[in-house]
């Protein structure tokens, strides 16, 4: 069936089903939805083209001379840092939102060779632009990912690592059989706002929706009604299957800067886990375990354990989170 028929196929679907009336429909860059500060961009050329990176920065009023980088999850934007910037900018921080090429407000290339590395680049291309020679580096999510990987290949730059539930501690790509982009891209494009629901109540938040996580919900679900949803989700593939085959687990020991590990204690999100046998994907995403894990291998770490938070501490539970945060900034 050709694409074209078959996202019409899917949007009847949705319709029939009346998941999205109450879910505005968002363009392809999110250029009808404010972020909470203003948005400028950077243009990049590389991979024989030309993309826009959309970035926050968030300027203090009495500036202590650092600054803060926050790299957002697969499934989100830059948006979700709101709180977290502003608290981080009145203690003094200059504050440095990324949506990553593929993301937010960012391009959607219609080709893209995704890799961590690349994104890591494009996000030191930021920093050159902006004159920043030195920051701390704080990632959620996939973020986590991106934050590991810029931190292993600049870390003359990283003055401190900071990972909030991030995702790839384990190796995902040996514990899931590889599924390919196609197959990837044909999951998404049947993808629906109750299967997003569904998968963030159970995978995030415990079983356990909060009306304050409707706005991140219906942002990646306003883009599944629109027009250019087979591109977003063609992306959202291509950034699947780096997080599939580039781990960054394996490595975790060569990180040398001060790490700040955040781990909810209820958070199971894992990558490709409907995939794996029902053996393995009853030991996928155990948050617990994994942060101990990953305390352990990071020599000069320190390990916050939030208890009865799920996978996203700065929305789910802030003044922990922050609290964490602003002590590990203090040593």
């Amino acid at each position: 069936m050709p694409i074209s028929i078959l996202f019409i196929s899917i949007m009847c679907m949705i319709m029939q089903h009346g998941s999205t009336g109450q879910v505005q429909v968002m363009d392809i860059d999110l250029d009808s939805y404010q972020y909470p500060y203003p948005v400028h961009f950077l243009q990049l050329s590389i991979q024989k083209g030309t993309y826009k990176m959309a970035y926050m920065d968030v300027q203090p009023q009495h500036p202590n001379g650092e600054s803060i980088v926050l790299l957002h999850g697969k499934n989100f934007n830059g948006a979700y840092w709101g709180e977290t910037a502003k608290t981080l900018s009145e203690k003094g921080y200059r504050v440095i939102i990324p949506d990553q090429i593929g993301f937010g407000k960012s391009s959607k290339p219609e080709h893209f060779q995704y890799s961590f590395e690349q994104l890591a680049k494009n996000t030191k291309s930021l920093l050159d632009t902006l004159g920043i020679k030195k920051t701390i580096i704080l990632g959620h999510s996939m973020g986590g990912m991106l934050a590991t990987r810029f931190t292993l290949m600049y870390p003359e730059m990283t003055a401190k690592l900071i990972l909030a539930d991030p995702i790839g501690l384990e190796d995902y790509g040996a514990m899931v059989p590889y599924q390919g982009v196609d197959a990837r891209y044909k999951a998404e494009l049947t993808q629906t706002y109750d299967k997003l629901k569904e998968y963030e109540l159970k995978s995030y938040y415990h079983n356990e929706w909060k009306p304050d996580y409707d706005e991140w919900l219906n942002v990646y679900a306003g883009w599944i009604v629109n027009k250019d949803y087979a591109r977003i989700a063609w992306n959202a593939a291509l950034t699947y299957d780096m997080i599939m085959t580039q781990p960054v687990c394996h490595e975790f020991g060569n990180i040398k800067v001060p790490t700040l590990l955040i781990i909810g204690q209820s958070d199971s999100a894992a990558v490709g886990k409907e995939y794996a046998s029902e053996q393995v994907k009853k030991a996928m995403g155990n948050y617990p375990k994994l942060g101990k894990e990953t305390h352990a291998k990071i020599r000069n770490s320190q390990l916050v354990e939030l208890a009865g938070v799920g996978h996203l501490p700065h929305v789910e539970a802030f003044d922990k989170f922050i609290k964490a945060v602003e002590e590990f900034l203090k040593k």
